[in-house]
């Protein structure tokens, strides 16, 4: 079993001013949104934008991640919590950010960017939609440097396995319901965990960046990219969740599914119908 290095969250520090490596990989994460928009702008993928669009485009984009993580978060995962102490919404650097709050954020912000600038909503979806899986990755390696968001309990034998220090509670929980995982828990001082956080830094970045920024390198009907985003993350969310260990606040939902899986199932189906309504339009981005 391996174990997580346990590294500080402060990656820089001067005087009263910390930096968090969880910031640093947001913000890496809007570096390469630029970069990538840059480089598609200039190879005319999709044509008709213009690099000054993409600083505007950037900014949008910032407040709907941030605005809608954070509600997402408060409706979606705590709301008792939150209507009882209103004030606490505001405490974001307590942490409680969800993605799909802030997906349905970016598309908000997306919809009003589209109408100021007279364009088509889902051609605007469509491009940023390749943009967005490497801000993704290094959101969960933001998680992963952090040591939350730590998998389900494993077996010890899985080569990658992995112990999380942090995790020292939640482990103490778990054991009191396994006679196995107590014994693993005196043997190794801590349970054998999936890293789910590099699961999904995997799939839903690398792997979704990789997809969707081949598939755009060509002219495509206009929805397409956007559909084939949402069901590409949809699907390898659902999937990863299955080894990430939900919340302790809510356990596992209905049918045995968690929370995450809940809010990825509808992005699956709403994906495959705009892919499928898309590619029976005759418009071309």
């Amino acid at each position: 079993m391996l174990i997580h290095p346990h590294f500080n969250p402060i990656a820089l520090k001067a005087g009263p001013i910390a930096i968090h490596w969880y910031g640093l990989m947001y913000l890496v994460g809007f570096l390469l949104f630029l970069v990538l928009g840059r480089r598609r702008i200039k190879l005319g993928r999709p044509a008709g934008w213009q690099l000054n669009e993409l600083d505007d485009l950037l900014f949008y984009g910032v407040l709907g991640v941030i605005l809608g993580g954070r509600l997402g978060y408060v409706l979606f995962y705590k709301p008792d919590f939150y209507f009882s102490h209103p004030f606490d919404i505001f405490k974001v650097w307590e942490g409680g950010m969800s993605f799909h709050g802030g997906f349905i954020g970016v598309l908000v912000a997306m919809w009003v960017f589209a109408y100021k600038t007279h364009r088509r909503f889902f051609a605007v979806t469509d491009f940023i939609a390749p943009l967005v899986p490497l801000g993704l990755m290094f959101g969960r390696l933001g998680n992963f440097i952090n040591g939350e968001l730590w998998g389900r309990v494993t077996t010890p034998t899985l080569p990658w396995s992995m112990g999380f220090p942090s995790a020292a509670n939640a482990d103490a929980a778990a054991a009191l319901r396994n006679p196995q995982w107590q014994q693993w828990l005196v043997e190794f001082g801590m349970l054998p965990r999936h890293p789910s956080q590099l699961y999904e830094m995997l799939t839903e970045g690398l792997l979704l960046f990789v997809v969707l920024y081949v598939y755009s390198g060509k002219p495509r009907k206009v929805g397409q990219i956007s559909g084939l985003f949402m069901f590409g993350y949809g699907l390898c969310r659902f999937c990863v969740e299955f080894t990430r260990e939900p919340d302790d606040f809510l356990g596992l939902l209905q049918f045995g599914l968690s929370m995450g899986q809940w809010l990825s199932l509808p992005m699956i189906l709403l994906g495959l119908h705009l892919f499928w309504w898309s590619s029976r339009s005759g418009n071309r981005a």
